[in-house]
């Protein structure tokens, strides 16, 4: 009777809830992981231009995260992912990417070495089972720890000074290093990551602590245009920063259906990632072969003609031949150019002659319009001030 009943059960709310809950005037919420997450709080043109111009908190809480610790943990790290988890230092964090034995990516997330036999896995999916599966021989334990940490994003050109007047010494924290200060009763571990390409932090400490930290940020940050921002926001952000996410511009190899929607990482642009010389990794083989043959498949950004976002378009070469797909795309504030991601066949990702079929809502018709696309580098927007030691004062 229970399970016929599921459908009554509210969403998980953050440690955070309590404050975004209040601060969401537009009532706008979606489902991250099983959890209540804001989309847009009040007005999505203010908050991206607050990650641009002063600074914005993001409740990074449904975020899956796991421990894994032991002896024998960077081994173990080694074999489940394509980069070298050992010559990752205490204190730091680097980007990787997982894949199974054909090559194909189940994720992508930030692996932050937390002790020299301890780190912590973030991810957009649930994968434990996979993470257990892979453990086998290996000394180490893994646990989901998503429940146990609250965690918030500090991203902007103003958030340096917001952590300085909220008494933290972040001036000496490179990007991608964490450091730990106490916390009222607790801990907290700041570190210099984040998913805006821009200046930022990401803030990790207890479930206890949350409200006292967000009120603490808030205090610290009157005077610098601190607010909070929502899902929606943060996807234009990291549109403009080139990042992917999996879900949306690849499909996780374990719950993809169709066999030609696999992607790996050489197809996915994350060929950067690989350690050939660290001895072998699950699918490894796969993207040996790969490597040598060449990809079908290659990932790109674009630039657009017109101001119509092109998300989900097809994309054609010589209006003609279906090329690929836009996995993600925006008009860029920044930029004040319409940018997109997508898959396009590695014959085409010269860029030559390609187009986007956009569909635009013109009062309850759609109007079907070719607009050409130009391949250019990622990221799209990259200021400075992102990797500045120490950041610069506001």
């Amino acid at each position: 009777m229970t399970a016929l009943l599921h459908f009554k059960s509210p969403l998980l709310k953050t440690p955070f809830h309590p404050r975004t809950e209040a601060a969401n005037k537009l009532w706008s919420w979606g489902n991250w992981g099983g959890y209540t997450t804001a989309l847009t709080f009040e007005d999505l043109a203010m908050e991206h231009s607050a990650i641009r111009n002063s600074a914005t908190v993001y409740d990074l809480c449904p975020m899956i995260k796991y421990r894994i610790e032991g002896p024998e943990a960077a081994d173990y790290l080694n074999r489940l992912t394509i980069r070298n988890a050992a010559k990752l230092s205490v204190g730091g964090v680097h980007y990787t990417a997982w894949v199974n034995d054909a090559g194909h990516l189940l994720d992508d997330g930030t692996l932050f070495r937390l002790a020299a036999d301890r780190y912590r896995l973030c991810c957009q999916e649930r994968h434990l089972p996979w993470l257990l599966d892979s453990a086998h021989g290996f000394a180490v334990t893994i646990h989901e720890e998503t429940e146990e940490v609250a965690a918030l994003s500090l991203q902007g050109p103003t958030s340096a000074e917001i952590l300085r007047r909220a008494g933290f010494d972040i001036d000496g924290l490179r990007p991608f290093r964490m450091a730990e200060f106490p916390l009222g009763a607790g801990r907290l571990m700041i570190s210099r990551t984040g998913f805006t390409g821009d200046l930022g932090y990401e803030l990790w400490t207890t479930p206890d602590q949350a409200l006292p930290l967000w009120d603490l940020l808030f205090d610290a940050g009157q005077l610098h245009g601190l607010r909070p921002i929502g899902s929606d926001a943060l996807n234009i952000a990291r549109l403009e920063a080139g990042f992917i996410i999996t879900g949306y511009d690849f499909t996780p190899a374990d719950i993809c259906v169709r066999e030609d929607r696999l992607r790996s990482p050489l197809e996915m642009g994350l060929g950067w990632l690989v350690d050939w010389d660290k001895g072998h990794f699950t699918g490894k083989a796969a993207l040996m072969r790969q490597r040598d043959r060449g990809t079908d498949w290659s990932f790109v950004g674009l630039e657009i003609d017109g101001n119509i976002p092109a998300d989900g378009a097809i994309l054609y070469h010589g209006q003609k031949h279906e090329a690929g797909v836009i996995t993600g795309a925006c008009w860029s504030p920044v930029l004040k150019k319409n940018i997109a991601l997508a898959q396009v066949r590695t014959k085409y990702a010269g860029g030559e002659n390609l187009w986007a079929e956009i569909y635009a809502l013109r009062e309850l018709h759609y109007a079907k319009m070719m607009m050409r696309a130009k391949v250019v580098d990622r990221p799209f927007y990259a200021p400075d001030r992102r990797r500045a030691t120490p950041p610069g004062g506001f």
